[in-house]
Order: C-alpha cells, then sequence, then structure tokens
C-alpha cells in the first residue's frame, strides 16, 4: 500500500494538479477556462459551469490544506476570487449553474447540487486560506438551501429551482436523469457539503440536518441489496431500478466520513457496516476483467460497461476505506488492480490528465472533454488525497 500511496502522490503532484495550474488558466477573461475537448484543445469562448469551477476551488484548496505547497493556495485564491464574483447571484442568492466566457450569467437556475458543490469549495477554501468570507458565504448558501430546498413535509431536499427559487418543471441534473423531485446524487453532494462545512462552523441546526442526512441514506437511499435507490418522487415511491457502481463506492465512504465527523457513534458503526457491505455488492458485479469499475446495470445485467473516470477514482477511495475497517487482503489487492488499469488505460500519457471515459476494450472516446462542466480535477485528486492521508 505505501508503494500505491507513493504513485498516487508523485501522479498528484507531477500530473494532476499541474494539468489544472497549467492548461486551463484562462489569461485574458479571468479565471479558468471553461472547455478543453478530448483533443486537447482549448475553447476559450466556452461557457464556464459552476461545477467545473466550485471542483476547481475545493481541489486545489484541499491540495494546498493537505500539502502545503503555496503555489496550490495561489490556484485556489484565484478560484476563489472569480467564483465569488461571477457565480453568486446578488439579487436572490445562491450560485448560477453556468456564466458566459466573459463572467456573465448565463443558465440563472439555482440547481441544489450546485449550490452543495459551491458550499463544499467554499468550505474548504476557508479551512485552506482561512479566509473569513468563504465561511460565511458557506453558512449562506446551508441556509439558502435549508430554506428552499428542504421539504418540511416529507423529508429531504428537492432538487432544482429558477433564479428566484420557485420549484422548476425540468429538475433533472443532466439529460440522462430522471425528472423526479429528489434524488440520490444531489443527496450526496449536500451530505458531502454539510460534513465538510461542520469541520468549521459546529452549528446545532446544521448537526440535526447532518445527522437526519445520514439517517436518510440508512433509511431510503441503500436498498436491501446495499446498492443506492437513485430517484424518488416527493412522497419518497422509488422511480427508477438503475445501478450506478461509482456512486456505490463513492458514497460507502463519503456516507461513514460523514458519521465520523459528526462524531456520533451509533451512526459510525452502521454507516462503517454499510460501507463493508456496499463495497462488496460492488465488487459481485461492477468490475469487468481488466480491473476497471463498470458505468451503470439493472437488475439483471451490467447495461453500460464503460469505464468513466470518476469512478475508478472512487474505487480507489472506497476499497481503500474498506481495508481500513476490515483489514481484508481482498480490498487492498482491488485497489492496486484499480490503479494499475488507471495507468494502463486512464491516464493520457501525451496530453495530460485523465481520459474521461473508455471503452470496453479500453480506447478512450475521443469526443470527450478533458475539461468541461463535468470533466474536473476533484475525483481523480481527491483519491490521491485521500491515499496520502489514510496511509
Amino acid at each position: 500500500m505505501i508503494s500505491l500511496k507513493e504513485e498516487m502522490h508523485a501522479h498528484l503532484a507531477k500530473d494532476i494538479l499541474p494539468y489544472w495550474s497549467e492548461n486551463t488558466i484562462d489569461a485574458v477573461y479571468g479565471g479558468f477556462i471553461g472547455r478543453i475537448d478530448g483533443k486537447d484543445a482549448p475553447h476559450p469562448h466556452a461557457d464556464k459551469g459552476c461545477i467545473l469551477n466550485a471542483r476547481i476551488l475545493w481541489t486545489f484548496s484541499a491540495a494546498y490544506h493537505q500539502l502545503k505547497d503555496v503555489q496550490y493556495l495561489h490556484i485556489a485564491q484565484r478560484a476563489f476570487d472569480y467564483f465569488t464574483s461571477r457565480f453568486f447571484d446578488r439579487e436572490f442568492g445562491g450560485v448560477y449553474w453556468s456564466v458566459d466566457y466573459l463572467g456573465h450569467a448565463k443558465a440563472d437556475k439555482k440547481q441544489v447540487y450546485a449550490q452543495a458543490f459551491a458550499m463544499y469549495g467554499l468550505a474548504a477554501y476557508h479551512q485552506s486560506a482561512h479566509d473569513p468570507l468563504a465561511l460565511d458565504l458557506a453558512i449562506d448558501l446551508f441556509w439558502l438551501i435549508e430554506k428552499h430546498a428542504f421539504d418540511q413535509q416529507y423529508n429531504g431536499y428537492l432538487e432544482a429551482f429558477d433564479r428566484e427559487w420557485h420549484l422548476l418543471d425540468d429538475l433533472r441534473l443532466s439529460e440522462k436523469d430522471a425528472n423526479e423531485k429528489k434524488t440520490m446524487n444531489t443527496h450526496l453532494h449536500i451530505l458531502e457539503a454539510y460534513t465538510t462545512l461542520f469541520r468549521s462552523w459546529k452549528d446545532e441546526h446544521l448537526r440535526q440536518q447532518l445527522h437526519n442526512l445520514i439517517t436518510l441514506f440508512l433509511d431510503k437511499f441503500v436498498n436491501r441489496q446495499y446498492r443506492f435507490n437513485l430517484f424518488f418522487d416527493e412522497k419518497w415511491n422509488l422511480k427508477s431500478d438503475e445501478i450506478s457502481f461509482g456512486h456505490d463506492i463513492e458514497g460507502s465512504w463519503l456516507l461513514q466520513e460523514a458519521a465520523e465527523v459528526l462524531g456520533d457513534e451509533r451512526l459510525m458503526q452502521l454507516t462503517r457496516a454499510n460501507a463493508n457491505l456496499m463495497v462488496d455488492e460492488v465488487l459481485r458485479r461492477g468490475f469487468d476483467a481488466d480491473g476497471g469499475l463498470m458505468y451503470e446495470a439493472d437488475q439483471e445485467r451490467v447495461t453500460d460497461t464503460d469505464k468513466h473516470w470518476w469512478p475508478q477514482a472512487e474505487a480507489i477511495v472506497g476499497l481503500a476505506n474498506a481495508w481500513q475497517n476490515t483489514r481484508d487482503q481482498k480490498y487492498l489487492l482491488k485497489a492496486g488492480y484499480v490503479w494499475r488499469f488507471i495507468q494502463a488505460r486512464m491516464i493520457d500519457r501525451a496530453g495530460g490528465e485523465w481520459y474521461f471515459k473508455v471503452d470496453k476494450k479500453g480506447q478512450p472516446y475521443a469526443d470527450e472533454d478533458k475539461a468541461g462542466p463535468w470533466k474536473c480535477p476533484y475525483h481523480n485528486g481527491r483519491a490521491c488525497l485521500e491515499m496520502i492521508k489514510r496511509f
């Protein structure tokens, strides 16, 4: 495991973080370029997404907090300055989904997923730079989410609103998602953001809502097969049967981390046991013979055998966490296999960074972004940081 830690540390410092600091800075219009395509061509006039920019903020904040290299702090400061000056809606509160290349609001909807990632990045920046404005803005987002998105009647969080915080008819995070009011994905990243905010702000209402989120996951989202239910209506009627292997293994360790940060012994025990069972279920069905984690399945078969970049990163962390819980060597061995797959197939040795996804034969999709609204340094960067921290 020490060699895996050292290899991932070197990959983070020599490959991932330099790719983003050297290739994505927008020296003309400010902030970061909105898109670099699969052929490594920058698109300086592309829209700039909230998710990409919040995740850049989180990644470089977390990298500085853990590794103390001042160059990471400088990138984090740039991300913070641009994000706070361009993405915040000064009139109605919250953050826009996207701005154009000049920094003007483009898609002004209030996707709760985006509010959560903004909070996540801001809370991480506060921990690194000790900037009180970052904490204040993260707290403001917490209260906005609680005011507008929390369902007082049925529990949980509603998915998406217009600029003035009226519930949208089209709630979808992306075109492939079901148009339902409550989703596992958004709840998972609210939980992630609340966990990070709680490290700096021990507010009692935040404590209660984080406890509620963990319980909600164990009661509603984790099913009897120890997989996530993905989509629900307002009253918690299940509306999907898809299986997302990447989310299952990512959520396994994020839930446990949330309980540990909360310090609730009962929830710590429950989420630890749950993490092991969820990872075992992913091991049973999710991995291909080449060591990569496949994308999606239904109850009968794997429906998407492509390997996207982010489930590979989350698999390493989830497997490492399961090993820490059990000391069962099978998890460490599998983590090593996944890392070898990443090295062989996911990392672009010529252009840098990871491919967005590869097919069953390990061939990359050239039409997918290297950097863009969804492609970012957060999953693979965080996996490296987690391995450095855990081992």
